[in-house]
């Protein structure tokens, strides 16, 4: 009799860490989906930069920007050495200014008549598009600081 109490003492024991086991797991995840989500730098293709960004092809002659915050477009290339320098440098600043701007990229090999409607011929170009005034072009790789008065002063003007 003393050894059957004894095993279903051990059980018991076994049985309530593993289950205090699971509720810590289970808290844990709650902690990480309560958790704030930064953005990221968001890919584009045609179709969607056209919904979010500018319907040049409905509207060619004036350019409205669509969106409800100023952006970033970063026109690159997968192969293109200074594309790979700033895009940690923008997906850095997508959650730095997460709420405040969006971060595009659009990979011209992809999206080559996207491309072509910007007139890109170079890469990284970069696009500064502020709310209700026409966007601001920059060619080559820019170092953080640069990017970041540029979001200061051009998007959020501060």
């Amino acid at each position: 009799m003393r050894k059957f109490i004894a095993a279903i003492v051990v059980l018991t024991a076994i049985t309530v860490t593993a289950c205090a086991g699971k509720v810590n797991d289970n808290n844990k995840e709650e902690n990480k989906t309560n958790e704030v989500k930064k953005m990221g730098t968001i890919h584009l293709t045609k179709a969607e930069f056209l919904a979010k960004v500018a319907n040049y092809e409905a509207n060619p002659t004036e350019w409205k920007y669509l969106g409800d915050k100023p952006c970033i477009i970063d026109f690159y290339a997968d192969w293109c050495a200074p594309c790979k320098t700033i895009a940690p440098i923008l997906e850095d600043l997508a959650k730095e200014y997460d709420g405040q701007i969006y971060i595009y990229k659009i990979n011209t090999e992809e999206e080559q008549e996207l491309a072509a409607a910007f007139g890109i011929r170079s890469i990284p170009t970069i696009l500064f598009c502020p709310m209700g005034e026409n966007p601001q072009m920059a060619q080559g790789a820019m170092p953080k600081d640069a990017f970041k008065q540029a979001i200061e002063e051009v998007l959020l003007k501060k």
